[in-house]
């Protein structure tokens, strides 16, 4: 791998953000790592689900949770040793599972101040009243991640005109 494994796992969540762009969605994309290889990758698909909790994130860490314990009895589908890539802050909703799902690390991208949970607004993830926090690095390949966001929304107030 000639790139660093952030930089390359973040790359693959950015191609999930551009399938949610081509389907009219908010771009975020997801993937879940353990031991260095990818088990989930989502997109945004609240629109097509008509579902407001079907999170790139949300999505990513269900499939993950499956992959984990799957062919293990006992394993409830904790997230444990597995990285979470998304290509935005997540929102509390989503840091509050990588919280109760025991995900050891989340790699973001663009910083969301507006409801980013786990640096911006609120930091969930590294909260010391909660019973478990996870390794935080934002902003890998934020300006990649906000390409797409900006494209969206600008297609977005042009259709509101």
């Amino acid at each position: 791998m000639d790139i660093n494994p952030d930089q390359y796992f973040m790359k693959e969540a950015l191609k999930q953000a551009a399938i949610a762009l081509e389907k009219g969605e908010v771009p975020v994309g997801a993937v879940v790592v353990f031991e260095n290889r990818i088990i989930a990758r989502a997109h945004n698909q609240m629109e097509m689900l008509h579902d407001p909790t079907a999170h790139a994130e949300m999505i990513a860490m269900t499939q993950a949770a499956a992959a984990v314990s799957q062919g293990k009895d006992q394993h409830r589908g904790s997230l444990e040793k597995c990285t979470l890539y998304v290509t935005m802050e997540p929102c509390p909703m989503c840091a509050g599972a990588l919280v109760v799902t025991k995900c050891s690390k989340l790699v973001f991208g663009a910083r969301d101040i507006k409801a980013g949970a786990c640096e911006s607004l609120y930091q969930i993830t590294n909260d010391d009243r909660l019973n478990h926090r996870l390794s935080v690095h934002g902003g890998i390949m934020e300006e990649d991640s906000k390409v797409f966001l900006r494209e969206f929304f600008k297609t977005l107030r042009k259709e509101k005109r």
